[in-house]
């Protein structure tokens, strides 16, 4: 048992508004990476990036966003679309390279929203593509050669000044 410290009255708390989880109409929405991490698939056999992407606009600034990225799994064509995937959100970001889902935090960028229907989970989005925001800094270079280590505590790309 954790002691709050505080006493809590129900009457004197906001109310919730209940979320909206209506899916986003389909379309381009700018995001910011808000959560990135490594997970495992459900069946213990591959790994995939989950990432939360807040959208910022042009429209339904505030909704969320969730998509995973598969980086190994025994199925070759599902690895090989996940590995574009990520190259995508790289190369939207400015990232050359990257070694750990926190280079990844803060990144903003344009991202392709569908709408799939699932019968047991009702109509959801699906994020399909990924592009730097239009006006924004042009895509990274793919690099010929294997860039030099950053040094430890460096800002990523878009959080330098």
């Amino acid at each position: 048992m954790a002691n709050l410290g505080d006493t809590f009255s129900a009457a004197d708390l906001p109310q919730g508004n209940g979320g909206d989880f209506t899916p986003l109409p389909a379309g381009w929405y700018n995001v910011r990476i808000s959560e990135s991490g490594i997970a495992t698939t459900k069946a213990g056999t591959g790994q995939y990036i989950k990432n939360r992407l807040d959208v910022i606009g042009p429209t339904h600034a505030g909704r969320v966003l969730f998509c995973n990225i598969n980086i190994r799994n025994p199925n070759p064509k599902s690895e090989e679309i996940g590995r574009q995937q990520l190259g995508d959100i790289l190369r939207a970001l400015g990232i050359a390279s990257l070694t750990d889902t926190d280079q990844l935090v803060g990144g903003v960028l344009s991202v392709k929203v569908t709408v799939k229907s699932d019968e047991q989970h009702g109509d959801g989005n699906d994020v399909k593509a990924f592009k730097a925001i239009e006006g924004s800094a042009p895509p990274m270079p793919v690099a010929s050669a294997p860039a030099a280590a950053k040094p430890a505590g460096s800002a990523p790309p878009w959080a330098r000044k």
